[in-house]
């Protein structure tokens, strides 16, 4: 991911779509992640399924299991640092605590 998607310096976001991004809890052990982006998909393949057939308590059980997934990576809910920093995903990385290093990631040679 880090070829594709610029990392903010601190490891804590990652850029796509112009948006900042939580990445996934970097002290979860590989098994626990494995896990729980096993768990991510089949979700997400259940929101799919659900939107096929129309069916909205499927499609909100689905989402909530997204939901639940994500927070478990990290990537949502608390956030996994412990400095006090604030939740900056979702925001463009020009209008965060990230705009200087975001400016300099864009500068071509």
């Amino acid at each position: 991911m880090a070829n594709k998607y610029p990392r903010t310096p601190d490891g804590r976001y990652f850029v796509a779509k112009n948006r900042l991004w939580r990445c996934t809890d970097p002290s979860l052990d590989e098994d626990e992640k494995r896990t729980h982006i096993k768990a991510l998909m089949k979700a997400r393949r259940a929101v799919r399924t659900a939107q096929e057939q129309d069916d909205e308590d499927a499609i909100r059980q689905a989402r909530n299991a997204v939901q639940s997934a994500k927070e478990a990576l990290g990537e949502r809910g608390p956030v996994w640092w412990d400095d006090d920093a604030p939740d900056e995903g979702g925001l463009a990385p020009h209008n965060s605590s990230y705009a200087e290093w975001w400016e300099s990631e864009r500068q071509f040679p």
